[in-house]
């Protein structure tokens, strides 16, 4: 089994997008790729522009390759409703229920999207199910809330197993905080998890301490039953992120497990160009007059 990161944050832009090979199968998780709208007070700088085009043209080739893609949730930077939409003709794609467990946004979006592929694609919704490809059994849990409660809507979480190899793919889970978010992988026990963690740039605001206790204490207990942790996506937006979850990090040292971040995985510098937008603006000033802002919300 390979499993290729393609973007997230931790590369530079806001993406969970992952390609998975197995013996049977070639698979894309969530292809698509944004921006963060504002950081501190300022729209994303150029580069951040750039290195998205980047990512979003990689994330592009390899879906070109992927017998089935797969949706967990109809936020922008999990999918892209508008651009290179051929990447569906003729695929399977496994999507999260747009009409069950599915706040109002994400229900509009996912009825515009499935609009937008419904004559391209075949699609089967993802919620609960299983889906077998020759020795590849691909198995989504339950929707689980996308953070703390139902506010943001719910997101479904993947797993990819064959032949004693397995993948776990958490989605927006912003830690993970609550128990049914986390039972998922512990009942599956992978041999490698992919979570966004917890969403520490906002912590005081829209995330609590108490939220942030909660999934360290997930994520260890993750730990005992997985042999690489990677973490990126909401947590890769703080430049402190390794002091958060600095606990995490000293336990998988202890064990001789690995904690990632999704650069890591295809030997890539940790380039955090959100986290990093103020220094960028001073390192490269922009005229505001030319500075692009993201109008887009996730």
């Amino acid at each position: 089994m390979r499993v290729i990161p393609l973007s997230s944050d931790s590369m530079g832009a806001r993406s969970m997008a992952t390609f998975i090979e197995t013996k049977d199968a070639k698979i894309m998780i969530d292809p698509g790729v944004a921006l963060g709208p504002s950081r501190y007070g300022l729209p994303p700088h150029p580069k951040e522009w750039e290195r998205m085009q980047e990512h979003w043209k990689e994330i592009v080739n390899y879906a070109e390759k992927a017998d089935i893609l797969i949706i967990t949730h109809y936020h922008y930077d999990h999918h892209n409703p508008w651009d290179d939409l051929e990447i569906y003709d003729g695929k399977k794609v496994l999507v999260k229920d747009p009409k069950k467990n599915i706040n109002y946004s994400q229900r509009s979006r996912a009825s515009f999207f499935l609009k937008q592929i419904e004559n391209r694609a075949k699609i089967e919704i993802a919620d609960g199910n299983k889906v077998l490809e020759g020795e590849t059994e691909i198995l989504f849990s339950n929707p689980v809330f996308h953070g703390t409660n139902d506010k943001l809507g719910y997101v479904v979480e993947v797993l990819i197993r064959e032949e004693g190899n397995s993948f776990l793919f958490t989605s927006d889970v912003e830690g993970p905080s609550l128990e049914d978010q986390v039972k998922f992988v512990l009942d599956n026990r992978p041999k490698i998890v992919m979570i966004d963690g917890p969403m520490t740039y906002m912590l005081g605001y829209r995330y609590s301490q108490a939220s942030l206790e909660a999934s360290i204490q997930n994520l260890l207990r993750i730990l005992d039953v997985v042999e690489t942790l990677v973490i990126d996506h909401h947590l890769l937006r703080d430049l402190d992120w390794n002091k958060r979850i600095a606990k995490v990090l000293d336990k998988g040292n202890t064990m001789g497990k690995k904690v990632l971040t999704s650069n890591e995985l295809v030997d890539k510098p940790l380039d955090m160009l959100e986290a990093r937008r103020k220094e960028l603006y001073e390192l490269y000033p922009v005229k505001e007059s030319e500075m692009r802002r993201w109008s887009i919300e996730e």
